[in-house]
């Protein structure tokens, strides 16, 4: 029998943390972003036809907010997509 390796520990103060031997997760972001941007523009939309309402009641913010999670997950998404490219043309095999 082949002894087995113990997993690599770390001790920062009194605890002790373990660390597992594992690959990262190859995860580029995109889908997040299309799922993040999808809702903040749900959002806009829900609150859309209570216009009225939220500048009476002086929230009409939450309008913008969401309008501006959405801009700013079009910018996002639009970044991680590039990075996402250019990590692929990176790891393709040169002829």
């Amino acid at each position: 029998m082949e002894p087995q390796e113990q997993p690599k520990t770390h001790e920062i103060g009194n605890r002790t943390y373990i660390v597992a031997d594992v690959d990262p997760l190859d995860v580029d972001g995109v889908r997040t972003l299309e799922v993040g941007t999808g809702l903040w523009l749900l959002g806009f939309l829900a609150l859309l036809p209570f216009y009225g309402r939220l500048s009476d009641d002086g929230h009409l913010w939450w309008l913008w907010t969401c309008m501006a999670g959405f801009g700013l997950g079009l910018f996002g998404l639009e970044f991680c997509r590039r990075r996402r490219q250019a990590r692929e043309a990176g790891a393709a095999p040169s002829a």
